[in-house]
């Protein structure tokens, strides 16, 4: 593995004192269910070194690359064929879902009030819970339409890929949060390059800007196993940029937006929270269905709403998953699942990210999502991400 992976491991007791000490291996014991809020350790992989590095990670993504990048593969697990159409199994806890589970467009989600009961805030001192952000600029059109969720550019095995993420409140005010697969391939064992983020994205527009990737923060149990248990990760970014047109023709030049939540803001977060909850997803669906039929094309930002339950696929590792019914496939990887949300700000409490597309029904046409649990050990990688500062 690369001489810049370094990990590390934080105990229970030191959590919110987020004391990170240096560990030379992997766990070898048998964990705790993620449901019991064990923590686990923190691989952290510094993406770009300098400002060198942040240059000529933005030059690869000229406006013209970013423009032919709208017809990439969106990243997805990796899935046998024997296993794509395999049934989930029966969930410990089955509420009736109230929502439709039908994608929709953000747009058209917005305009339907959540019955959803709040997340406990900060402020009644919960500390399982981080609060969201506004922007402090103005130029992020807040309401209706989450600004804060767009697209991942990156370069893994020499191809170009794209998934779903979305910004979250933090300390360096410079966080995304997306998918682990979204950023490493746990079996090339490699982090993904030119890694950037362009929230707000619609149809190739990028009016909130362009953020490299500093540094890639996810659990060592998705790196040294592959465990989708853990297919989560935060990315620090530097201060972003847009590309405006330069004084030679057809030429370009980058202008400095500053941070990612000064421009969007970021949703919160919230941690050990039961399934049963009434969720927003939220992503950018592209792939076809096992059928061949092509409902999304990636271009748009859709969501999904409804009840979560517990799901469970051991062939998989997803032993703790949280379930939500909605026909999202590919490209949606990474996109954010939102409790407490708010339609009119816009803003809510990161408890999930999409992770894997399921057809239950063997109908060749997916239903249902699935989601990590997060836990404390997601708290603990957070909490290491947001203190990470790109230079």
């Amino acid at each position: 593995m690369s001489p810049r992976v370094r990990r590390l491991t934080a105990t229970l007791g030191a959590l919110f004192a987020a004391c990170v000490t240096m560990t030379s291996a992997f766990p070898g014991a048998a964990e705790a269910s993620p449901f019991d809020g064990v923590p686990n350790g923190v691989t952290s992989i510094t993406l770009t070194r300098n400002s060198a590095d942040m240059k000529r990670i933005a030059g690869y993504w000229s406006p013209v690359r970013l423009k032919q990048a709208q017809n990439n593969t969106p990243a997805i697990p990796e899935v046998k064929p024997s296993e794509a159409g395999e049934p989930a199994p029966p969930p410990s806890v089955s509420p009736t879902p109230s929502g439709t589970g039908k994608a929709t467009t953000a747009a058209a989600a917005a305009g339907e009030q959540a019955t959803a009961t709040t997340a406990t805030t900060s402020a009644t001192g919960d500390p399982s819970v981080i609060e969201p952000t506004a922007p402090k600029k103005r130029t992020a059109d807040t309401g209706a339409v989450p600004v804060t969720v767009g697209k991942v550019f990156f370069r893994l095995g020499g191809k170009d890929y794209w998934c779903s993420a979305s910004s979250v409140a933090s300390a360096n005010r410079n966080l995304v949060a997306t998918a682990a697969h979204c950023a490493y391939d746990a079996k090339l064992a490699r982090a993904a390059e030119y890694w950037i983020f362009i929230p707000g994205y619609d149809r190739g527009e990028t009016p909130y800007g362009i953020y490299v990737g500093h540094s890639l923060n996810l659990h060592e149990s998705f790196v040294g196993k592959g465990d989708y248990d853990y297919d989560y990760a935060f990315v620090t970014v530097h201060d972003g940029f847009r590309w405006k047109p330069g004084k030679a023709a057809g030429s370009y030049e980058m202008e400095a937006v500053g941070s990612l939540e000064d421009n969007v803001g970021g949703q919160g977060l919230a941690f050990k929270r039961s399934p049963g909850r009434y969720t927003f997803a939220f992503g950018y669906p592209a792939a076809p269905y096992l059928d061949g039929t092509k409902p999304f094309d990636g271009q748009e930002l859709k969501s999904c709403d409804g009840l979560t339950r517990r799901q469970a696929a051991p062939a998989r590792l997803v032993e703790y998953g949280i379930a939500l019914k909605c026909g999202f496939t590919a490209g949606a990887s990474g996109g954010p699942w939102l409790i407490g949300y708010d339609t009119r700000s816009a803003r809510g409490y990161l408890n999930g990210v999409n992770s894997f597309a399921w057809d239950t029904d063997v109908d060749k046409r997916y239903d249902q999502i699935s989601s990590p649990y997060f836990s404390l050990s997601t708290y603990v990688v957070y909490r290491y991400a947001g203190s990470r500062r790109a230079d």
